[in-house]
């Protein structure tokens, strides 16, 4: 089939039913006949049959960012820059972590967590996107799609609740520094990284079946360059009022008890570093949270910022709603090793000398 004749038919349809509502109809096209004739459009007793026999949803077709469709070979270009040092930074702070056994605390650990994490959420998205771009490649299987958006969700779950984890480790060790490695202990540690990652799994997965029971019978073009559950929930044929209430409370509840958590975390601290006696200390005791403070504003803010915009930026145009999506998981990833590298002393340390044992063996 031409995929070229067809795409202004499917516009077209989509414009006329809408993101949100309409079903999947061809009525007052101009030139449907003709497109009938041609075979680039299946006969309406064809059409009954696609439209009944949803339990096996066909592919799904991801547009991109729609109206950006000519730049998207350009666009394409930062998104593959800002992906790779994405991967490059969190596979040297990966590496550090394992190998320099000066690095091996909790506060280092919860961070090697945090780039896995990371690299998890790029990956997820961006690969895919730069098919879109530069291959066209828009077509996703129905299980693929499910497989994007579990990981995607995930990741930015699990993110927060990482987050937080390293906001009680910054407690215990500015609050109660001489029990830290009592409560903080190896066997601790794993409890906390087990509970948070099951507590993820289990908030994301009902999306995942919440969309495996919806039958799909609209249009299957999803405006964006990867599936999010909402996203693809609104091309079912069916009631959503049950994925659209999940969606919104427990996730979104969750990261919000996460930042509340977080927030009494850094009061406490607070708090306890404005009894310190000298100056230095002070300083000393909040530079130990410089780096965790920037990627909790850099991960929060923008997550904030987009669900707002979705909410009540009503003027705000769709274009810009993808590109901020797409740019939110993909910078976050990028930005977190070159904070931490920069801000904390250690892995500051261990970067100089690993970047200067490199330049020395490519010299020899």
């Amino acid at each position: 089939m031409d995929t070229e004749a067809i795409h202004p038919i499917s516009m077209t349809t989509f414009n006329l039913t809408g993101y949100n509502t309409g079903a999947f109809t061809l009525l007052g096209i101009p030139g449907l006949e003709q497109h009938q004739e041609l075979g680039l459009v299946p006969s309406w007793s064809a059409m009954v049959l696609f439209n009944l026999s949803s339990d096996n949803p066909g592919p799904f077709i991801l547009v991109g960012i729609p109206g950006l469709e000519q730049a998207h070979v350009w666009i394409g270009i930062p998104f593959c820059i800002i992906y790779i040092v994405a991967i490059v930074g969190n596979c040297i702070l990966l590496y550090l972590i394992l190998v320099e056994r000066s690095l091996h605390e909790p506060m280092f650990f919860f961070l090697s967590m945090l780039a896995k994490t990371d690299l998890t959420l790029s990956t997820a998205g961006i690969p895919k996107t730069l098919s879109i771009f530069w291959l066209g490649a828009r077509e996703i299987t129905f299980p693929g799609c499910l497989t994007q958006m579990f990981f995607l969700h995930y990741s930015f779950v699990l993110d927060s609740a990482i987050l937080m984890a390293m906001a009680f480790d910054r407690y215990v060790a500015i609050c109660s520094p001489l029990r830290y490695n009592s409560i903080l202990t190896p066997k601790t540690i794993i409890k906390i990284v087990v509970g948070i990652s099951f507590r993820s799994f289990c908030i994301i997965l009902p999306d995942v079946f919440l969309l495996i029971r919806l039958p799909f019978c609209r249009t299957r073009i999803i405006p964006h360059t990867y599936c999010e559950h909402i996203g693809v929930a609104w091309l079912a044929c069916a009631d959503i009022s049950i994925n659209i209430w999940y969606a919104f409370c427990i996730p979104i509840m969750t990261v919000i008890s996460d930042v509340i958590l977080i927030a009494v975390s850094y009061t406490l601290i607070l708090c306890a570093v404005f009894r310190l006696p000298s100056y230095e200390a002070r300083q000393k005791a909040l530079g130990t949270c410089g780096s965790h403070v920037c990627v909790i504003l850099m991960f929060y803010t923008p997550a904030f910022f987009s669900i707002l915009a979705h909410r009540f930026g009503h003027n705000v145009s769709r274009t810009f709603h993808i590109m901020f999506a797409n740019l939110y998981i993909v910078i976050p990833p990028a930005l977190n090793p070159i904070v931490y590298g920069m801000k904390t002393k250690q892995i500051r340390e261990k970067v100089i000398i690993f970047f200067s044992i490199k330049g020395t063996l490519w010299k020899c």
